[in-house]
């Protein structure tokens, strides 16, 4: 196992799709973000081309590689979350379901070629870059969590280019930046169609969005039932504890 991992990192376990990820809690860990976006995006089962933008350690890919047999994408700009990435495909024998790139999100799309793909999803940065501060983050985390390489625009312009008329493309980011989200992708050509709130628990105000839009698309949104991520109990919803775990328990 040592011979996988570097520095700081260690291995641990996507339960549910019985797979295993490098992480590094000083460079970069997911997040139930990651998981509820894998969950929530439609994806076909048989065959298609998929990419995941700010992939970060591949953590997109390896669980949508449970739920399609099509070919996997994921693009990363940082060096050192693509090796992570990388490594973590080659773990799980993978390598030839998904493929890691190191690239930038707003040039990615003349590489891996305009309209070519059934299905984009990215957990972007969620924060404007003003308010990453060196002295508390560190550049990695500064990096996948504010927008100082990628901003919001940008992100949705290279999903739209990637995509096939039809296709769709799936986020997931925050409440506030609904109106920001919806204008953009309607300005790149992709129509909103599925929206999901999640909520920490009842009685909170939603702190995530998932939204999934369709390249081209008719006029039809949905808004889907709440999503509550814990109980009363404050422990996990059978819904979330199913993501997380699967048949586990």
């Amino acid at each position: 196992m040592e011979d996988w991992l570097k520095e700081d990192e260690r291995m641990d376990y996507l339960l549910a799709e019985d797979l295993r990820i490098i992480q590094s809690s000083s460079v970069f860990s997911f997040s139930l973000d990651a998981v509820l976006l894998s969950k929530f995006v439609n994806v076909p089962f048989q065959k298609g081309k998929l990419v995941d933008l700010c992939t970060g350690n591949g953590v997109i890919p390896l669980f949508l590689s449970a739920r399609t047999k099509g070919h996997i994408t994921g693009v990363e700009l940082q060096s050192r979350l693509y090796d992570m990435a990388e490594r973590s495909v080659r773990y799980n024998k993978l390598e030839e379901q998904i493929t890691i790139i190191q690239g930038d999100v707003r040039t990615i799309s003349p590489q891996l070629g305009v309209e070519k793909y059934d299905v984009v999803t990215c957990n972007p940065p969620y924060f404007p870059a003003h308010e990453a501060s060196e002295k508390n983050l560190k550049e990695h985390v500064a990096i996948a969590r504010h927008e100082i390489h990628l901003k919001l625009d940008e992100m949705i312009y290279s999903a739209s280019k990637l995509l096939k008329q039809g296709g769709k493309a799936a986020f997931v980011h925050r409440p506030g930046r609904l109106l920001d989200i919806v204008t953009a992708m309607r300005n790149n050509r992709l129509e909103p169609k599925r929206i999901r709130f999640v909520y920490p628990k009842e009685g909170k105000e939603a702190n995530t969005l998932l939204i999934e839009g369709i390249k081209d698309g008719k006029a039809d949104l949905k808004i889907l039932p709440p999503l509550y991520v814990y109980g009363e109990d404050g422990a996990y919803t059978p819904e979330v504890r199913e993501m997380l775990y699967g048949d586990n328990e």
